[in-house]
């Protein structure tokens, strides 16, 4: 999910900057609010073998109080953040949380940054063929004019599925963390993840895909508010399946997780949860997760050498694995 690109080392083309001139809003400023965001992780950390020791990426500045947002698998685990701005200013940062349903992650810093702040805009109000920018940290150098190429539903292999996610394209190569910037200049979602078929179906195209910004909002309300989760969390097997030749394939099992003390192996083909026939890879999540909140016995039959078996597993939340914070 992380890339490594030091920003230091490329530019964009000027070709493929965006033009102040063409902006109905003040670039620069907007660019301010981004900083570079560097977090080192125990390497006894559930994570630290699949995402790494030290991570590096974007985070976007959303209050004058020193909030941040950024893509939360930067901040899993992090014992120490720091956050960078576009002057070199080197400010600490507190995680706050890392909320795995959105995938958002949420930033303190502990001293008040010298920057503007990015308004929160609506993702729900962007369209196909909008043009904006997405903006990683480092001025305009590392902003990308880009083109909103798709709106649709995207599952991740960990356990994870997006109702509406944002495509954008060409492919911005420092995405983790990055900011889409709407027509006005608001903040309208943040980079997860490079894809190659950003504009859906089987054609090959570059580009990102972006976390919709209207998943926030219902986190600062509980963040402020201090409530808990407003549904029970989820259950978690702590397997990875992606879909391969029209089949649910599991590539792999964290080790003790649910699904390994159960005896998934990866090469398995999920065939059925609860009883029920799975189709893509979200209906094998949302299937699983209608089963009942994180505890719940989660029933699978799987295909192994070409036989069915049939294993029950024992569901757990994330937060069981990982040092992560939490809204409680």
């Amino acid at each position: 999910m992380t890339e490594a690109t030091d920003s230091q080392e490329w530019l964009f083309p000027a070709s493929l900057q965006p033009k102040p001139s063409d902006l109905g809003y003040d670039l620069d400023a907007a660019l301010g609010a981004m900083m570079e965001l560097r977090a080192e992780i125990p390497k006894s950390a559930f994570t630290a073998g699949i995402l790494g020791t030290q991570r590096a990426g974007n985070a976007v500045l959303i209050s004058d109080s020193g909030l941040v947002v950024t893509i939360g698998y930067l901040i899993c685990e992090a014992e120490t953040i720091w956050l960078i701005t576009r002057d070199g200013a080197a400010i600490p940062g507190h995680p706050l949380l890392y909320d795995f349903n959105s995938g958002f992650g949420l930033v303190q810093a502990l001293a008040r940054p010298d920057v503007p702040h990015l308004t929160i805009g609506s993702s729900a109000a962007l369209s196909v063929s909008d043009r904006v920018v997405v903006a990683g940290h480092g001025g305009r150098g590392h902003a990308l004019r880009a083109q909103i190429v798709g709106k649709r539903e995207f599952a991740g292999y960990w356990e994870y599925v997006l109702d509406e996610a944002i495509f954008t394209a060409p492919m911005h190569p420092n995405w983790g963390g990055a900011a889409l910037l709407d027509p006005e200049g608001q903040l309208g979602g943040i980079g997860s993840l490079y894809v190659q078929d950003a504009r859906g179906g089987n054609e090959n195209a570059e580009g990102n895909m972006m976390v919709p910004i209207d998943l926030l909002p219902p986190l600062l309300e509980r963040l402020q508010s201090g409530r808990g989760p407003e549904q029970p969390e989820r259950p978690w097997l702590g397997y990875y399946v992606s879909e391969v030749e029209g089949k649910l394939v599991v590539l792999g099992v964290a080790e003790q997780a649910p699904a390994h003390l159960a005896g998934v192996e990866p090469g398995d083909v999920v065939l059925e949860v609860g009883g029920a026939p799975i189709g893509d890879l979200a209906d094998l999540f949302r299937t699983m997760w209608a089963l009942g909140p994180a505890g719940v016995e989660v029933p699978l039959t799987l295909l192994r050498d070409g036989e069915p078996r049939r294993l029950t597993v024992r569901s757990a939340t994330r937060d069981d694995f990982l040092r992560t914070p939490r809204l409680h």
